[in-house]
């Protein structure tokens, strides 16, 4: 029985959908005004691994990721760099999808932008006010009535009295209070900007995202997304506008990753302490950011160092040691010996599932992995054959695969394994011709690719990394 940890309701909860077998899941994307970060990535994996284990659950998931094309942030940038905002938000929207592949993050089913649903969204906005929950200010900007919404703050356990007092309304604004929210902003000098029943304008950043969950799922979906930052105000203000508007629960389940720290800090663009996923691919495998983020906890900050990298480096070629061949000429297993290294594989697969459908704990997922390395790993120092290791193996890759690892190397693919095993079996043959330089150059451009030649006296083995 999977368990999900509900920021609504603060514990966690049986995961039960709207639709039996099917998932509803739309996670926040990013505002595409410059280069993704690695906090980013984070956000990506984690919800990139929950719908792998989804999946694997049999569930039909739809995977609804939105990209924020129009927004203060994209405005300021591009009127730095005196370029159209929508043409750099388009620069970055295929820079960051270009980075979710090296991730090997799987592509959302739908990638709805802001300035794709401006019919939905005026048409969201038209209804709060005819309902009475949002209100035309006399400047062509419109506001979310805050006071209307009487549960207004559950998702993140503020009140509304506590968060009045201080609160005042900016110069220009025509607000009936200070904390009401821009649903439509009024158009300004050299900014983007659509016709609406208030005049020329472009939408608020929270009414973007309730808009196109509207337009991708209908009133209510069963997973809503996104890092803890985004709790207050972005997804309380969904909720609020949300609900209005439908007079139905919005989301079932609100699932938040925590945050990714460098030094002890949080990662932000205000301290300058930024490292863009572009960065970490020039020194880093993709994986090894994945591999991080699998041994922490999704919900808590996770610590971005170089010592936790190499950590997370090292915890990938344990598992890939798990992949290599049986040496050469090897006599087997005993009858019990394999039967035990068949019940341990059979073993790793219920705990896996176990540890997993209690939230996703995905650092326990990985501590069942590296015990079925050590099984593997010690068979195969027992004198195992190939035929004895294989289904431990497969089934060492298919849980790899749930969490998203790829472990059969940079090909990605088995059918590179057996090219390995090939060019292993060449460079055997030149060596006991004493071929010496071609059984170099074989060795060398293995290294190059990733691989390493190991030799004994039993023969020659390889294996990843």
């Amino acid at each position: 029985m999977l368990r999900i940890y509900n920021t609504l309701s603060r514990q966690k909860e049986e995961f039960q959908t709207i639709e039996p077998g099917k998932v509803r899941m739309y996670v926040c994307g990013v505002t595409v005004y410059s280069d993704a970060h690695v906090g980013h990535a984070m956000s990506a994996l984690v919800f990139d691994i929950i719908r792998r284990y989804l999946e694997y659950k049999l569930y039909d998931v739809r995977f609804v990721m939105n990209f924020t094309d129009v927004d203060d942030k994209i405005i300021d940038r591009a009127n730095k760099l005196e370029i159209d905002p929508l043409e750099l938000a388009e620069k970055y929207i295929t820079d960051y999808q270009k980075n979710l592949a090296a991730l090997n993050i799987l592509p959302a089913t739908s990638n709805p932008r802001a300035t794709q649903t401006m019919d939905e969204i005026q048409a969201m906005v038209t209804g709060l006010i005819d309902k009475g929950y949002a209100y035309a200010a006399g400047n062509g900007d419109v506001y979310f009535r805050i006071t209307k919404d009487t549960d207004y703050g559950r998702l993140s356990g503020r009140k509304l009295e506590d968060m009045q007092a201080g609160a005042r309304i900016e110069i220009g604004e025509q607000k009936e209070n200070p904390l009401d929210f821009a649903l439509w902003k009024a158009a300004k000098p050299g900014e983007p900007a659509w016709d609406s029943p208030w005049g020329k304008g472009r939408p608020g950043w929270h009414i973007e995202c309730s808009a196109m969950n509207l337009a991708e799922f209908g009133d209510q979906i069963d997973i809503h997304g996104g890092g803890n930052d985004l709790i207050f105000p972005h997804h309380e203000n969904e909720i609020a506008q949300s609900e209005s508007y439908t007079g139905k629960p919005f989301s079932r389940f609100w699932m938040h990753n925590g945050m990714l720290q460098l030094s002890g800090e949080k990662m932000s663009k205000s301290l300058g302490n930024l490292v863009t996923i572009n960065e970490f691919l020039e020194d880093r495998e993709g994986d090894v950011m994945r591999m991080l983020v699998l041994t922490g906890s999704y919900r808590g900050p996770l610590a971005f160092t170089d010592e936790a990298l190499d950590s997370a480096e090292k915890g990938i070629e344990r598992l890939k040691s798990g992949l290599r061949p049986a040496a050469p000429n090897t006599g087997g297993l005993d009858k019990e010996a394999a039967a035990s290294l068949a019940e341990q594989a059979e073993n790793a697969r219920d705990r896996f599932v176990k540890v997993m459908d209690d939230d996703f704990n995905t650092a326990g997922a990985i501590a069942v992995l590296f015990d079925l390395v050590k099984a593997i790993n010690t068979s195969r120092d027992a004198g195992a054959a190939n035929e004895q290791l294989s289904p431990a193996q497969a089934v060492l890759r298919e849980l790899a695969d749930v969490l998203g690892l790829r472990l059969a190397g940079k090909a990605g693919s088995g059918d590179a394994d057996k090219f390995i095993d090939l060019l292993v079996e060449v460079r055997t043959e030149a060596r006991t011709q004493k071929l010496w330089a071609l059984s170099d150059l074989i060795r060398d451009r293995l290294i190059e690719l990733g691989v390493t030649i190991e030799d004994s006296k039993d023969g020659t083995s390889w294996r990843w990394g």
